[in-house]
């Protein structure tokens, strides 16, 4: 089955971690490369997003044309900095991945739409 892990994190966390030495910003970033190579098996396309102030986002409200604006304007205070797409055999599995995440900020797990169904 496959899910997608959305790497999410406040917008506070995303100004602290702008704002990190480089040699800082290192260290966590082979954190992360070293999670991605213990569980490539089970890892297919993913990729690190830039940061919130980059997003366009389109919003879709009764029926009227669609609303496109500058900026981040999901809903609360959390931004998303990166997604994978995992196969995996289950929920459980995934929820292992994800609590062995090491970039902090919280990890959104969301299966995908099987379309050999359709």
């Amino acid at each position: 089955m496959k899910y997608v892990l959305l790497f999410c994190g406040s917008q506070e966390l995303q100004r602290q971690w702008e704002q990190e030495s480089e040699d800082v910003r290192s260290a966590q970033y082979a954190r992360v490369y070293q999670w991605f190579e213990e569980n490539a098996a089970k890892l297919g396309d993913g990729n690190q997003l830039q940061g919130p102030h980059t997003a366009t986002t389109v919003r879709f409200e009764g029926g009227k044309e669609p609303i496109v604006r500058d900026g981040p304007f999901i809903e609360g205070n959390e931004v998303v900095g990166g997604y994978v797409e995992v196969n995996v055999a289950n929920l459980d599995e995934a929820l292992s991945l994800a609590k062995s995440w090491p970039g902090g900020g919280a990890v959104e797990i969301r299966p995908t739409v099987d379309n050999s169904q359709r």
